[in-house]
């Protein structure tokens, strides 16, 4: 494997983690993983860098959720069982739901759903950190315990 430049890593890390959050298909796990077992880069960036990177691919899921529910076209071709389920989850476990935006399968819509539904930004932010932080904070204790 060759050696890449730390800023270069941490900057492809980011990059990947960003487009495995958005509805793109891919598992910044796995990236993170190979990396930390390179061996030659701090674990602590590469942490924070898929953190970040995963936090802002959820943001942008959460905007494009905020936008798209703007246009009426968009809105007449969501399935509305779909956007009635989002509803009925958000309103059951309110924002405390998108703790779980790191789920494989379920986590994209829920940010997206939370754009739709008009979560603030700012809870929304918190929220969706401290469950991407966790599952990563998991991933490199059980790698490097």
């Amino acid at each position: 494997m060759p050696v890449l430049d730390p800023i270069a890593a941490l900057a492809g890390l980011f990059v990947f983690s960003f487009f495995a959050a958005t509805i793109l298909p891919g598992s910044s796990e796995a990236a993170l993983v190979a990396l930390i077992l390179t061996d030659r880069y701090s674990v602590v960036a590469l942490f924070l860098a898929a953190t970040a990177g995963n936090t802002a691919g959820g943001a942008a899921n959460w905007a494009i959720g905020r936008w798209l529910g703007h246009l009426s076209v968009f809105r007449t071709r969501l399935d509305p069982a779909k956007i009635e389920r989002a509803t009925v989850w958000f309103r059951r476990y309110g924002a405390w739901s998108l703790l779980l935006s790191w789920v494989p399968i379920i986590g994209d819509p829920l940010t997206v759903a939370a754009g739709l539904l008009r979560i603030g930004f700012v809870p929304f932010l918190v929220l969706v950190a401290i469950g991407k932080a966790t599952r990563y904070a998991v991933l490199v204790a059980v790698i490097r315990p």
